[in-house]
């Protein structure tokens, strides 16, 4: 695991409810990054991205931009 991220506090998505929380993502605020990782595998790997770039994904999110119909 990187480093930035060994102390964080990471946490899931209130939607994970539903299946258990067992195939989900979680989310970590270390500073200037933003970590994501596979909550079935906490010491993989972590995708890291910076303050604007996961706005934009949120925000992507938030308005369905990846929704498999949109």
């Amino acid at each position: 695991m990187e480093t930035i991220f060994q102390h964080a506090a990471w946490r899931k998505s209130s939607r994970s409810n539903g299946n258990g929380g067992s195939n989900c993502v979680e989310v970590a605020f270390a500073g200037p990054r933003i970590g994501v990782r596979d909550s079935k595998n906490p010491l993989g790997p972590v995708l890291q991205f910076t303050p604007t770039d996961w706005e934009s994904f949120v925000d992507g999110a938030k308005h369905g931009r990846f929704d498999p119909a949109h």
